[in-house]
């Protein structure tokens, strides 16, 4: 490739559409270094580097304010963040390893028409039991009103909404998992929006979850030995740091 090279060729390269990358230089995420004679924009090697940051950070779920914040901490060291991304790539390429095992399985099943269990279908969602969260919450706090209308959502999701919402959760872990990686503080802003986003994800698939059980789940994540454990098998440390940026959260 050419020292320097126009927004054509890094579409052409990296599938992201033209506009796309223009709003990459609007927002000033990735500013290509000089413009041609004719006004077209020119990326040289360290614009095209950062682009390559960026696009493996959207591959890990980041969305674009988050990634902005992190490359341009004073701290942010290139070398360092790109083992970083490895390591959580190697993760998620285990887990969606795992997430193939259990599609061919449940071809499978449904060609022979065999029953699978719960545990055969969710396990590959790190074993998250929802009614087990919702029994937990309406013993500790009392909050039937949530519990009963938990219980009357779940009773209607069929496969695809268990797997979407699996989804959803697996890529919330890795968003902290990724903060944690990069030496982000829980309490940092970074930490609480997706500690919001994790507040949302409970709020669309299971009840609403206002801000103060948010906070006591955030306490019961690391109270209670067996939350712990559940939740740091997508990554150790990461029910710590969960309840630490929901409690920075609740204290807003």
């Amino acid at each position: 490739m050419n020292d320097q090279a126009t927004v054509g060729d890094i579409a052409r390269l990296t599938g992201v559409s033209v506009r796309t990358l223009h709003h990459y230089d609007e927002i000033g995420l990735v500013v290509p270094g000089e413009r041609s004679e004719a006004g077209y924009r020119l990326y040289g090697p360290s614009e095209v580097a950062r682009l390559q940051e960026v696009l493996f950070f959207r591959e890990l779920g980041f969305g674009l304010g988050e990634i902005k914040r992190l490359v341009e901490r004073p701290d942010y060291d290139r070398a360092t963040a790109l083992q970083r991304q490895r390591r959580l790539l190697e993760t998620k390429a285990e887990h969606l390893l795992a997430m193939i095992d259990a599609l061919d399985a449940a071809v499978e099943a449904e060609r022979h028409g065999t029953p699978m269990s719960n545990e055969d279908m969710l396990g590959v969602f790190g074993d998250f039991d929802p009614a087990e969260h919702e029994a937990e919450a309406r013993e500790r706090w009392g909050d039937t009103d949530a519990y009963r209308e938990s219980a009357r959502r779940t009773a209607r999701y069929g496969r695809a909404d268990w797997e979407q919402m699996g989804r959803e959760s697996a890529e919330i872990d890795q968003a902290f998992l990724a903060l944690m990686a990069a030496g982000v503080p829980a309490d940092s802003s970074e930490a609480m929006e997706v500690a919001e986003r994790h507040r949302s994800h409970i709020s669309k698939w299971f009840y609403e979850c206002a801000p103060e059980i948010h906070a006591g789940l955030g306490q019961m994540y690391v109270a209670d030995a067996r939350f712990a454990e559940r939740i740091d098998r997508a990554g150790r440390g990461l029910a710590a740091y969960m309840s630490a940026a929901i409690e920075a959260l609740s204290a807003l």
